[in-house]
């Protein structure tokens, strides 16, 4: 069973890395590296800071920096256990794939997909209270870990196990928002 879904994660990636062509390269390289998101996140920011309390925006922004950090350890606990190697670096598909970018870190699972997701998901709780379209904020999970596919630095599976520990992640760190919020109301309005 484990073997089949190994061999069907490997036929994924091979299927959505031939998607792609020289072309798109220079465009998804941009994509996956995080500061180059830095508008959006300042974006994200300010549309928080113009629904609550400075005081609230300083225990979000510190919640937010506690969930990036969980979600990284966690993410290199799970790599070292596991020692998957990247897809540019898996011999038996290095011929049937186009290599863009390669690391000789470990893939399994993704720490971009994970950190994404989390920070997303917490943010779309947040902002949901305030704004219609909230739910846009998900665009970047999505993009940003398909980036990870297209450049061979992930299989799609590292990306979907990535989602699912970002969404436990965000729901805790949402969940711990909202004790906070309940305990010190009057003091973070």
């Amino acid at each position: 069973m484990l073997d089949r879904l190994i061999q069907l994660d490997k036929e994924w990636l091979i299927f959505f890395n031939g998607l792609g062509s020289e072309t798109y390269d220079p465009f998804w390289l941009f994509i996956t590296k995080q500061f180059n998101w830095i508008p959006f996140f300042v974006l994200l920011v300010y549309l928080t800071y113009r629904k609550v309390s400075l005081k609230k925006l300083g225990v979000i922004i510190l919640l937010l920096a506690g969930l990036v950090t969980f979600t990284d350890q966690m993410t290199n606990v799970v790599k070292y256990a596991v020692a998957r190697p990247r897809p540019c670096n898996t011999e038996d598909i290095q011929s049937l794939i186009r290599i863009v970018k390669c690391s000789p870190s470990l893939s399994f699972f993704s720490g971009h997909a994970s950190n994404s997701m989390a920070n997303m998901l917490f943010m779309f709780m947040l902002l949901r209270r305030y704004y219609k379209h909230a739910y846009l904020v998900f665009l970047f999970p999505l993009i940003f870990a398909y980036s990870r596919i297209y450049l061979t630095m992930h299989f799609p599976l590292d990306i979907l196990v990535g989602y699912c520990f970002g969404l436990v992640s965000g729901t805790l760190f949402y969940q711990i928002f909202l004790w906070i919020e309940r305990k010190y109301d009057n003091k973070l309005i």
